[in-house]
């Protein structure tokens, strides 16, 4: 199988590339770059150097000769190629935004400023959330390219994976009775390979702060996320805050999430810890890329970087009254290439952790 990306030359589609190139049903890559068309991927990242050497060509080559198609372009760009993926019936995974929302046109120009230029194509886009959708990306797909409807994959958001599968047990069982706050902490590779001045090292190192408070564009997909899983268990979704907070580390995201409680723990409760315990790991227990951690066990970022693991620890305040959750995930894996690498397994029939096995690297 080809497997193509276009925008190979950002940091979520070099990622892309490095686990593609490792994936044993892939056979070939074709990759494209505006900024760097003509040239090859090695010369932007020497990391590939005398591994992974591909022409970088015009994004109408990816679509037109890959059997699916990444892309890893700016919010509102990749329409155009997404269209031409459903008329060859081939699949079409995107990481930015463009496909989040399916038909709510107004939320999505509401938060990313863009209206949709081909509305249509919303009938076959499927939020690439797995442990949300899995079943819905699946049936879309039958591994088989002449059975195979046409399907394009709107991949999560970083910041909402991590959030969403920290809270999702939860919701589904009810155990919310109020407002949750999430304060999430992000490496710098989530600003992008040209990010703004926030993001450039003398702004950021040394320091940790918050952005966009109260006002951030991910928001709105964690709470509609929340909404879809409440709904599943018959239950209202409670409302969001979400304060995200950039951090000098090049990847990685740290979500600790307040959720209060419907029924008050006892105050230091171990019974009650191994209780919400219990009940995570068994809503997880068949997730391939969700591990929730045994008690005393603290979730951090160094233990799934490079991975597209998802490490969950569960923790209660000394009142006993609101749940704490932590969740880390690496956002260049598990919050952008290797979800999507994900959502293509799923799509073609593949082994779903295939090509995405990699033990974290610690250090």
């Amino acid at each position: 199988m080809k497997a193509g990306v276009i925008g190979a030359t950002g940091y979520a589609g070099a990622e892309l590339v490095r686990l593609l190139s490792g994936h044993s049903r892939v056979d070939d890559l074709i990759l494209s770059s505006v900024s760097f068309e003509g040239g090859k991927i090695e010369e932007v990242y020497p990391n590939f150097f005398g591994l992974i050497s591909r022409p970088l060509v015009k994004a109408e080559a990816v679509v037109n000769e890959a059997d699916v198609v990444f892309s890893a372009l700016p919010h509102g760009v990749g329409e155009q190629f997404a269209k031409i993926c459903v008329d060859k019936e081939t699949p079409f995974v995107d990481l930015s935004a463009d496909f989040r929302f399916g038909e709510d046109e107004a939320a999505f120009k509401k938060w990313y400023g863009k209206d949709y230029v081909y509305p249509e194509l919303r009938k076959y886009s499927i939020y690439g959330l797995p442990e949300l959708n899995r079943k819905r990306i699946r049936e879309q797909g039958t591994g088989n390219r002449e059975q195979r409807g046409a399907v394009i994959i709107g991949n999560p958001g970083c910041y909402p994976t991590g959030a969403s599968l920290g809270c999702f047990p939860a919701l589904a069982k009810g155990l919310a009775a109020g407002t949750v706050i999430i304060d999430a902490a992000s490496g710098i590779s989530g600003g992008g390979r040209e990010p703004s001045r926030q993001f450039h090292y003398p702004e950021c190192a040394d320091s940790i702060a918050p952005y966009k408070i109260g006002a951030h564009r991910h928001t709105p997909e964690i709470a509609r996320n929340f909404a879809a899983m409440a709904s599943m268990g018959g239950r209202d979704s409670p409302p969001v805050v979400f304060t995200p907070h950039l951090v000098p580390m090049n990847r990685g995201i740290l979500s600790t999430i307040y959720i209060p409680l419907a029924e008050k723990a006892a105050e230091n409760n171990e019974e009650q810890i191994s209780k919400f315990h219990s009940i995570y790991a068994d809503f997880y227990k068949d997730e391939p890329f969700v591990r929730v951690l045994p008690p005393g066990l603290i979730a951090s970022t160094n233990r799934v970087r490079g991975s597209n693991y998802c490490d969950i620890s569960i923790h209660t305040d000394h009142s006993g009254s609101v749940l704490i959750v932590v969740s880390a995930i690496d956002n260049m894996v598990k919050g952008a290439a290797g979800q999507a690498i994900q959502n293509m397994n799923l799509i073609f029939g593949f082994e779903e952790k295939t090509g995405l096995e990699s033990i974290p690297a610690l250090f």
